[in-house]
């Protein structure tokens, strides 16, 4: 009886922060526009994966925010989409024609040549967002939502690490012109300083020729390699399993895609994921050294959702 109490004082509690973070984000959304632009990405590429019937999924805190606060987290400050490296190459093919690019810019290493990361970002045009430390970056900057590719894991002990350790070196060569400025003690700005004469076409040149060996055919583990996988037991990937089957979230007042099996997704990258963290924990990412926002709406995302958006099915 003492545990069935408990469980339900803890939903209610979590309803009761819920509703009451629900209440307070349209003010914080117009206090501080940036997930205002992030969602108006959020809805082209639904529209662009909706028309061409390509699969994504909501990933890391942006599911999360679906699944607990149907919305953005409160206290986070980006958006993140996966999808599979198959799904992200037709992705990457349909903004060729389909993308609205008087708004938007699909950034990665074969449309900026000083773009660096082993991720797309889908860029606000207009607008200004660079973090602290990164103003030295020379790639275009703005404000954006990342989109990751997935890559399947090779399945033996031995290669799972081999695999591993020549990601994390091309995720270093690439980090290198931040890591050279950034970098907390001398010795490792030095060392970044050697990698960076690596050139990074090199590096994604690498990384293209592994994933295209690796997702030769399905495996146990799959994982967006270029960047540290969440949960501290997920080091080289997530279940594959968790990616079998999508449904759709409501996610302020819109829908979008996401995993079906949130719940393991979930469990494995946060724990107990419906528990709000400490006051101390809601914390967005680096702040901002300069930021420039275009002044959109939530109900003119909303509206543009409806006329654009709800001709596709996936």
């Amino acid at each position: 009886e003492q545990e069935t109490e408990k469980a339900h004082h803890l939903q209610c509690s979590n309803q009761e922060q819920a509703l009451f973070y629900r209440n307070h984000v349209a003010k914080a959304m117009e206090e501080l526009r940036k997930p205002a632009d992030e969602l108006e990405m959020l809805v082209e590429v639904d529209r662009i994966c909706r028309k061409n019937h390509i699969q994504y999924t909501l990933d890391g805190g942006t599911l999360l925010g679906a699944v607990r606060h149907k919305g953005f987290i409160p206290w986070d400050d980006d958006a993140d989409i996966v999808m599979f490296r198959h799904e992200y190459a037709r992705f990457y093919h349909a903004c060729k024609s389909d993308l609205d690019t008087e708004r938007f810019f699909l950034q990665e290493y074969r449309t900026d040549p000083n773009y660096r990361w082993g991720y797309a970002k889908l860029r606000r045009k207009g607008t200004e967002y660079v973090r602290v430390g990164q103003e030295h970056m020379r790639y275009k900057t703005g404000v954006c939502i990342d989109i990751f590719p997935l890559d399947y894991v090779p399945d033996q002990y031995i290669l799972r690490r081999i695999y591993y350790g020549i990601n994390y070196c091309i995720r270093k060569i690439l980090y290198s012109e931040l890591g050279k400025e950034a970098a907390s003690t001398e010795l490792l700005r030095i060392w970044y300083r050697i990698l960076f004469k690596i050139p990074r076409n090199y590096a994604f040149a690498a990384r293209n020729r592994i994933a295209a060996i690796v997702n030769q055919k399905p495996t146990e583990l799959v994982c967006h390699t270029m960047c540290p996988n969440p949960g501290p037991t997920r080091k080289y990937g997530m279940p594959a399993g968790c990616y079998a089957e999508y449904r759709q979230y409501e996610f302020e007042g819109m829908l979008f895609q996401g995993l079906s099996d949130y719940d393991n997704f979930l469990s494995l990258s946060y724990g107990e994921y419906m528990k709000f963290p400490q006051m101390d924990k809601r914390k967005g990412t680096a702040p901002p050294s300069k930021v420039k926002l275009i002044n959109i709406t939530l109900e003119e995302i909303q509206e543009r959702y409806r006329k654009d958006n709800l001709r596709y099915q996936i």
